[in-house]
């Protein structure tokens, strides 16, 4: 499959990463899939700033660890914190999920909400 083909396979691709090396995304992959779990998505982002397969799912990584964050601090709340954070844990963990399945696969997903958010970080 080509670099090309790789990318337009059926996942939006993002504009300005259109430029991306299969090589590069090789090398960020394992950046890539930890960058969905909790706050590991610090050590990409310190580790891996050139990588911008392992950058792009840094970021998507980092939104959704504030909005664990937020989910955690609004779980105090009585009873509806409880289903705050119930319902939270199980979106956060299907999304977790899917952002790694894609990084494993090489590819760029947009993450409902997330992405939109971490569009706009700049580093």
């Amino acid at each position: 499959m080509t670099e090309h083909a790789h990318h337009e396979s059926g996942h939006h691709h993002e504009a300005g990463y259109h430029e991306v090396t299969h090589k590069e995304i090789q090398e960020g992959k394992f950046f890539a899939v930890i960058s969905y779990i909790v706050f590991l998505c610090v050590i990409t982002l310190l580790l891996k700033k050139h990588n911008r397969f392992a950058i792009y799912h840094a970021k998507q990584g980092l939104v959704l660890f504030v909005f664990e964050v937020g989910c955690f601090v609004l779980s105090i709340i009585p009873f509806l914190g409880w289903v705050i954070k119930t319902f939270g844990i199980v979106i956060f963990i299907v999304i977790s999920l899917w952002g790694i399945l894609q990084s494993v696969m090489g590819n760029y997903v947009r993450l409902p909400v997330i992405s939109k958010i971490s569009d706009k970080i700049s580093l």
